[in-house]
């Protein structure tokens, strides 16, 4: 049931305008369809001699007759003489039935027409003419010179309302299938999409927390440094939520490092981890940041630094990690960049050298955050998050694949890594409260910050124990 609410809340807007187009269809249809009235007179049917009988009994009418006469009421023997009656023009359209009312000589006739008045008349008009003609039909009739009469009974009036359209069974049924319409679309559009929309789509494959949602912004040629170029701006404060939440996932490892990978390469993991760095570093906790995507190194590219050395250079015992490690912008971040691109680069992230340099770098730094490559195209993060307190997912919101994001969960899951908590990037709606900067909504941001770095702590706690 909760998955079926879930596709309705993400779909929502299918089902409403599947709604709205069949109503406004059925609207149409009832305007635009001619209206029918029908009006139903009763007669009763029986013989009576003719003026040139002179003697023979009456006969009673049977239900063959009374069969009969229903059957030629609406053929010409009887329309064209009531168009005569009526002073209809030759050919007017005619829609009369009749029906016997039990085995009595009753008969019930209905006529059905565009003016309620001639739907009237004709239902009154139709018994006698039929009568005028029935002893044409019955050869014991005719041979004893009688013929039918017809006494009504209960005469047509005209009626005040049509009976086709009705609008409130039109409306009703466009609304029934304009649901029935677009719930199915919505499951069917919820089946065919293979992108992870929002947190529901995460959350079907993991139950690791959700830490902060990233704003969609324009991106410069060097990559979007929030934190430089944009201090106050929606992105920083959003990176600013994420990391919070992340240090109190860091009160229950003390391990003080985490990887920061992706599903796949596109995500804006890189990005993400350069911001993160920078705000850690911003709260006055000296912090490094560590290029381990020795295949597509990143880091000093969107930095603009130097990266001809680096963590390869570290590894191969070619120079000390204080020789090659850098300092970037105004709050003093250190980054070791990736150096040379290696020829293996899974054993060198796995090899002692870098247990023994992460172990000493996590000694000297109070924060470090390594950039892995993504999970699905190469091992190199499993390797690396063996050495570190925790996993950092970065998912492209309206860009991740639902099979790779599964498919990179099932590799941490084969090896016993989990993910420490998710960052949505790419994150659209610049009108959403999340992101508003100002007195109120900074209060509850503030308020909804600190609620989700608790339930970060709670999640991480269980998985500790």
């Amino acid at each position: 049931m909760s998955e079926f609410l879930g596709v309705l809340r993400t779909r929502w807007t299918i089902v409403v305008s599947c709604v709205v187009l069949a109503v406004l269809a059925a609207v149409a249809a009832t305007l635009l369809t001619t209206p029918v009235y029908e009006a139903s007179a009763r007669i009763y049917l029986s013989t009576e001699r003719s003026g040139e009988a002179s003697q023979g009994g009456v006969f009673a009418l049977t239900s063959d007759d009374l069969e009969t006469y229903v059957s030629i009421l609406d053929t010409p023997a009887v329309l064209e003489p009531l168009r005569e009656e009526l002073d209809m023009e030759p050919g007017h359209p005619i829609s009369v039935r009749a029906s016997v009312t039990g085995s009595t000589s009753i008969l019930n006739i209905t006529a059905r027409a565009s003016d309620p008045q001639e739907a009237a008349d004709v239902a009154n008009e139709a018994g006698p003419q039929l009568g005028a003609v029935a002893g044409e039909f019955s050869t014991l009739l005719a041979s004893s010179g009688q013929k039918v009469v017809s006494t009504p009974i209960e005469p047509a009036v005209a009626p005040s309302r049509p009976t086709s359209p009705d609008p409130v069974r039109n409306i009703g049924l466009g609304l029934l299938a304009g649901l029935v319409l677009g719930i199915g679309l919505a499951f069917l559009r919820h089946a065919l999409d293979t992108k992870v929309r929002g947190e529901e789509d995460i959350r079907a494959h993991s139950d690791a927390p959700m830490l902060a949602g990233l704003p969609l912004e324009q991106t410069p040629k060097r990559g979007l440094i929030s934190l430089e170029d944009q201090p106050h701006g929606r992105h920083a404060e959003a990176v600013r939520r994420l990391r919070t939440n992340l240090m109190f996932i860091d009160v229950t490892t003390g391990r003080h490092s985490f990887v920061v990978t992706s599903a796949v390469p596109g995500e804006g993991k890189t990005t993400t981890a350069v911001n993160l760095a920078l705000a850690m570093a911003d709260s006055g906790r000296r912090t490094l940041l560590v290029d381990a995507d020795l295949r597509n190194p990143s880091v000093a590219r969107t930095l603009g630094m130097e990266g001809s050395v680096g963590l390869t250079t570290v590894l191969l015992g070619e120079a000390d990690e204080h020789e090659v490690i850098q300092s970037w912008g105004s709050a003093g971040m250190d980054v070791l960049p990736a150096g040379p691109i290696p020829p293996n680069p899974s054993e060198l992230l796995g090899s002692a050298p870098m247990e023994a340099l992460l172990t000493s770098l996590v000694q000297q730094y109070d924060f470090v955050l390594i950039d892995s490559p993504p999970v699905v195209p190469v091992i190199d993060a499993v390797v690396i998050e063996r050495l570190t307190g925790g996993l950092l997912m970065v998912v492209g919101v309206d860009r991740t694949r639902k099979k790779d994001l599964a498919a990179a969960l099932r590799q941490l899951e084969t090896v016993g890594a989990r993910v420490s908590g998710f960052a949505r990037n790419f994150v659209a709606g610049k009108g959403s409260g999340e992101y508003r900067y100002g007195y109120h909504a900074y209060g509850q941001d503030a308020s909804r910050e600190t609620r989700s770095g608790r339930r970060a702590t709670e999640a991480g706690a269980g998985r500790r124990q």
